[in-house]
């Protein structure tokens, strides 16, 4: 069994319409260009906003794709594929565009987060990976956000590893939930793969394994001096957990080091905390952090400080590595051009629901900015040749209330979508873990709380420029009278 976690070519990594669309596109339109768009239609977790997450993977994904002699051998075993398609995939290597927004940024419904321009064998096959990839790490960066949010000041640690789908999700997940603000994992190899901060202490079998509870804090506290954080409701948290504790961190003062603090991981949070932080303080360890997990997300934590528990830093791990209350992102990729003699044709796709209409044409999006603040205002999603001019009044409105409308003056803007591949070379920029991190709260600092909130979030304006905008509608009613509505 080919051990495919350890492989940098996920070729196979695709659903089978892919490669029977490949096929077909081979024999009849091989030379064809097409332009598609990746992006949600609804954010996660019912707040405002997403954090953008799993660019990296991606470009080593486009930078390693070929298909290996097993592989040919395999899709040859299906029966479904002719010889001249799989001597085009021996040597099939991504030759296309690729643009995309800055893994980290702060993101909304609608927006085009990735647009692949390729030849249209090359864009279909990619469609399955990208989505893999950038809906489940956005996923849990964005609920690294929203908990983080919740935690103010308080530290946030993800301790999912054990509950997470499987390996990758785990490793994956790790590396979500640091950009999302997360200052460290459990997840070891994780953090040896992204050069993350690991964080750990020792569990209740510690505890169970020596012949008392102060054994078992004396021997921890003696191999790890100057960094003793001791879990403390093995037994009984007040009568037991944390007067041993107490015990222990007073010898370890005398000894001249200082404790790190008290774990606690199950019970009455708010009660055992209030009085876990009076007897700390009331024995001279006002330093002394304590750290709370046991099931908890950002619904947990707004209670949690509603009440003024005294926690200053968190464990979180099932409902953060898994979503929690959202089971995945839900991005699509879909057709939005056609080029035809150099010039981009527009494609677009009908429903009933509104919301599933995309939006067509060969695109760019913009972030307004208020120049006296530095503050987001607005975004705005255009045709690729249009230009923004920031000297004179620009009225955006809303793309189904078009009623809607707001004139914004003295902004600045900034495109979104840059260049990662072009003529399938990388012309991007590589960044780590923690400097994808840095930037994610950077700008995550250009929104106002309203936008950011996790419950009844203020809607931020997406809005599409006026020649979008007649481009989508223009397309909708020549569909219409091609198929006799009025």
């Amino acid at each position: 069994m080919q051990n495919f976690e350890n492989s940098s070519n996920l070729a196979l990594l695709t659903d089978f319409y892919q490669l029977t669309m490949m096929q077909g596109y081979f024999f009849l339109k091989p030379h064809e260009v097409a332009v598609f768009d990746m992006y949600y239609r609804k954010n996660p977790c019912g707040g405002g906003y997403a954090i953008f997450c799993g660019m990296s993977e991606v470009v080593d994904y486009i930078e390693n794709l070929h298909f290996s002699s097993d592989d040919i051998a395999y899709l040859r075993s299906l029966g479904s594929f002719k010889d001249e398609f799989l001597t085009y995939l021996e040597n099939f290597k991504f030759s296309g565009e690729i643009y995309a927004v800055d893994e980290g940024e702060v993101v909304f419904p609608h927006e085009p987060l990735i647009r692949v321009k390729a030849n249209i064998i090359e864009a279909q096959l990619i469609e399955t990976a990208i989505l893999n990839t950038i809906n489940f790490q956005t996923l849990i960066a964005t609920k690294s956000s929203r908990i983080n949010f919740s935690a103010g000041e308080g530290s946030v640690m993800e301790f999912g590893l054990r509950r997470a789908q499987d390996k990758s999700a785990a490793i994956f997940g790790a590396k979500a939930a640091i950009i999302g603000g997360c200052v460290a994992t459990s997840n070891v190899l994780a953090a040896k793969i992204f050069d993350i901060p690991a964080i750990g202490t020792h569990s209740h079998a510690w505890i169970g394994s020596f012949p008392s509870e102060i054994e078992a804090f004396r021997a921890y506290a003696k191999i790890y001096p100057d960094s003793a954080l001791l879990l403390v409701d093995t037994y009984d948290t007040l009568n037991s957990g944390v007067p041993n504790a107490i015990k222990v961190f007073e010898e370890l003062r005398e000894q001249g080091h200082k404790p790190l603090g008290i774990r606690i991981d199950s019970g009455d949070l708010e009660y055992l905390t209030k009085q876990s932080r009076k007897m700390l303080d009331n024995a001279g360890f006002k330093d002394a952090k304590i750290t709370a997990s046991n099931d908890l997300d950002e619904y947990a934590i707004d209670q949690l400080k509603l009440f003024d528990a005294k926690i200053d830093s968190w464990g979180i791990g099932t409902r953060l590595i898994t979503g929690g209350d959202s089971s995945s992102l839900g991005g699509v990729y879909k057709l939005s051009g056609i080029e035809k003699e150099g010039e981009i044709l527009p494609k677009i796709k009908i429903s009933n629901d509104p919301r599933k209409i995309n939006n067509p044409g060969y695109k760019q999006f913009f972030r307004l900015y208020d120049k006296d603040s530095g503050m987001a205002l607005a975004d705005l999603i255009t045709l690729e040749n249009e230009n923004i001019d920031e000297s004179a009044p620009l009225e955006i409105f809303h793309p189904l209330y078009t009623y809607k409308r707001k004139k914004l003056e003295n902004f600045s803007a900034k495109a979104m979508l840059k260049p990662v591949f072009v003529h399938g070379k990388f012309v991007g920029e590589k960044k780590s873990v923690m400097q994808i991190a840095e930037f994610s709260r950077k700008a995550k600092a250009k929104f106002w709380c309203e936008y950011l909130r996790n419950i009844h979030p203020q809607t931020y304006k997406v809005d599409l420029s006026a020649k979008l905008w007649e481009t989508r509608k223009s397309l909708i009613d020549e569909i219409n009278a091609n198929l006799g509505k009025s």
